[in-house]
């Protein structure tokens, strides 16, 4: 039976994965590295991308949630994974059971790992992250020492093993920022102190994508690589993608569904912030913010159609926006890219992040569920 043609999909080139995190080892060659498969791997697919990974020689994936990293589990993943947002009654337990790292950002956390390591019978792996400055997760530095010594307790009791010290950059995607020195002596003076009170972690790590590719001093034991792993830049003051030595892994396409003549003074999609200015042929892309199409990129979001880049025509919809052709010959079934590695000349999510006043690591991530994933190179 022939498989209906897909009205639109990501194709993923695997090997382009397994080509940027050769790329990123080479970038810290002492340090281990960690690819962050958080968000179902920044849209890409979780468990494909991180056995490319892995078979690249990461040595350790990251995941954002608990669900997230026992679903790499359940996929047969038996490497190293750490996990590290947590919220109260989480499934500590079984995360321990499974062999996960737990990040402890405060004393609750710190708690709940204690008690469920107890009630599974099993030595937790705990990695304390420190708030260095983001001010979002981590521990203050005012309450270090307080976690520290708790956990040192625990640890000499046979209930955890902290494996890991770490913190997260606020701004190592933006080169010279003062944050980044202050962030990174704080995180030497807490690792300092935490060793010195008598943790031995098996790695220290504070390095993104950002700080892997552009701060060699910052890579410690390990780099934690998300958006890079994917081949997309993690900020255009950076550098482009190949210009970082990566290659871009998603390439969004969609067949064209209808292609149709309309007369000088039609009005294109909702409001009709779009008029044609003259006879043309207007063609419909199949792919709407229901598949992660920014909205705010109507009126400017690019495609590739029939050779040329074209712009979205008025307001991109749930399912669907349209182009403005002209005279060109583009028929039904033609394949339009709305982004991927550029090398036909077709937008990359950073021309779609442009167009929607976002970030690339949004374009990717956003795009939905309903489109299939095809993967190349496997």
């Amino acid at each position: 039976m022939n498989e209906t043609p897909p009205r639109v999909r990501a194709e993923i080139d695997l090997a382009a994965v397994r080509g940027n995190v050769r790329a990123l080892r080479d970038r810290a060659p002492r340090a281990e590295l960690m690819a962050v498969v958080k968000a179902d791997a920044y849209g890409h697919g979780a468990v494909p991308c991180a056995r490319a990974a892995l078979d690249a020689g990461a040595g350790w994936l990251g995941t954002a949630t608990p669900q997230e990293a026992l679903a790499l589990r359940e996929a047969g993943i038996t490497a190293r994974t750490l996990c590290w947002l947590w919220t109260p009654g989480g499934p500590w337990r079984e995360a321990i059971e499974a062999d996960v790292d737990v990040a402890v950002s405060g004393m609750w956390a710190l708690r709940e790992a204690v008690a469920a390591a107890r009630a599974a019978g099993r030595t937790a792996r705990v990695q304390l992250k420190a708030d260095t400055g983001l001010g979002r997760n981590g521990c203050q530095p005012a309450d270090w020492a307080e976690l520290v010594g708790e956990a040192l307790a625990a640890q000499s009791e046979g209930t955890i093993r902290v494996t890991g010290l770490w913190s997260h950059f606020a701004c190592a995607d933006e080169p010279g920022h003062p944050s980044i020195a202050a962030q990174l002596a704080l995180f030497r003076d807490m690792v300092e102190y935490a060793e010195k009170e008598g943790l031995e972690p098996e790695v220290r790590h504070i390095a993104n994508s950002p700080a892997t590719l552009t701060l060699p001093e910052t890579h410690f034991d390990l780099v934690r690589t998300g958006l890079a792993v994917y081949g997309v830049s993690p900020a255009p003051e950076l550098g482009t993608p190949r210009q970082l030595g990566l290659r871009p892994a998603m390439s969004l396409k969609a067949s064209v569904a209808l292609v149709k003549a309309v007369p000088a003074g039609h009005g294109v999609s909702y409001g009709h912030h779009y008029v044609t200015g003259h006879e043309t042929n207007l063609g419909l892309i199949p792919a709407g913010y229901a598949d992660g199409i920014p909205r705010h990129a109507s009126g400017r979001g690019p495609v590739l159609v029939g050779g040329k880049v074209r712009t979205a025509a008025g307001r991109v919809a749930m399912d669907q926006f349209v182009v403005d052709l002209g005279t060109d010959t583009v028929g039904p079934g033609d394949e339009a890219v709305l982004f991927g590695p550029g090398d036909g000349g077709e937008p990359t999510a950073e021309d779609w992040a442009q167009a929607a006043g976002t970030i690339a690591y949004e374009i990717v991530t956003r795009i939905g569920a309903r489109v299939p994933r095809v993967y190349l190179n496997p």
